[in-house]
């Protein structure tokens, strides 16, 4: 019996499953390329504010003490009142200005005898001017001692705090009251160095506060600071509130805005930024004749559902907006039909 030849048979059979173990690996390469969606990059006008967060702050703050401890005899005013510059907020004991007061009567009596001597020559100008210098600084320590027994508002302000109660002793250790001038109030911010061209004295900024929800209090740049902190790269910007109705208070958290005009700049969806995992980098992927670059971007403010982009892409380039998980730089994807 005639055996056949099998082996020209398996090599044909090889050579087709060969064949088509290509073909189909050729397919599945094509599929396998992942498939994005683009948006071309285009420049538009982008207001440009920042905002920044401070504590209100009187525009003014005194603690009001004697100089030496003493025993306080009267309170005249409590925490919320209302004062004006030069009213009597405390007298401390007065005896040592009861004494003083006296020696002084006493010596304006002699400055008065010697200097009607000296006129008839019955006394020297050596013992004139004793006796005025002598008045001089009794007038002087009575003026220092009135100072500081009758306590007295250095501005107009509100009470903010009261440490003593009448009849305590003053010990030195912290101010008998504290007043300050909440009209108008302050803001002190630290402001990036990025702006410090920008920001100039008088420049009008709106100001929120927290407390008043929505309601927008106008404000005036009032101080920049002459340099910029090397450890956080800020400067300080002082802003003051008129704050005529006293609305505002001292304490209060605010949010400043600086507006600094408009500028053409680069924005995208906020769905292309992809940010890299372990670091604060933003990125995106930049489509070009079927592949794609993986390239950092400087991203600026958000804007809704967009992101203003400082640098890092260029006007008429094509970005993926969506399909990047499966994107690596320098690889293949295909556009959505």
């Amino acid at each position: 019996m005639k055996k056949l030849n099998l082996l020209p048979l398996i090599i044909f059979a090889i050579a087709l499953v060969s064949c088509t173990k290509k073909e189909a690996a050729k397919v599945e390469t094509k599929e396998a390329k992942p498939i994005v969606k683009t948006a071309l990059v285009e420049m538009r006008k982008v207001v440009q504010s920042s905002d920044f967060t401070a504590t209100v702050q009187a525009d003014v703050k005194n603690n009001i003490a004697p100089s030496t401890p003493g025993r306080i005899r009267k309170i005249f005013v409590e925490v919320g009142t209302s004062v004006t510059k030069g009213q009597k907020l405390a007298q401390m004991d007065n005896a040592n200005l009861s004494n003083t007061e006296v020696q002084i009567e006493n010596m304006r009596r002699i400055y008065k005898r010697v200097s009607g001597l000296f006129a008839v020559g019955g006394a020297s100008q050596q013992e004139l001017d004793n006796a005025k210098l002598q008045l001089d600084m009794a007038e002087t320590n009575m003026k220092n001692l009135s100072e500081n027994t009758f306590l007295l508002s250095p501005i107009n302000g509100i009470i903010t705090a009261q440490n003593y109660d009448e009849g305590d002793m003053y010990s030195g250790q912290m101010p008998i009251m504290t007043v300050m001038q909440i009209s108008p109030v302050q803001l002190k911010i630290d402001v990036s160095e990025s702006f410090y061209s920008k920001v100039k004295m008088g420049m009008p900024v709106d100001v929120k506060i927290d407390v008043f929800g929505d309601d927008t209090f106008k404000g005036k740049v009032s101080l920049i600071y002459p340099t910029i902190d090397e450890r956080t790269r800020t400067f300080g910007v002082e802003v003051k509130i008129a704050n005529g109705n006293g609305k505002v208070r001292p304490g209060m958290f605010a949010r400043v805005n600086f507006d600094f005009g408009e500028m053409n700049r680069v924005v995208v969806a906020d769905q292309s930024i992809v940010k890299q995992s372990g670091s604060g980098a933003r990125f995106v992927y930049v489509y070009n004749n079927g592949k794609v670059e993986f390239r950092q971007v400087e991203i600026g403010r958000r804007l809704g559902n967009e992101f203003e982009i400082i640098s890092g892409l260029n006007t008429g380039e094509q970005i993926v907006v969506a399909g990047q998980s499966k994107l690596i730089d320098g690889g293949e994807a295909q556009l959505a039909k």
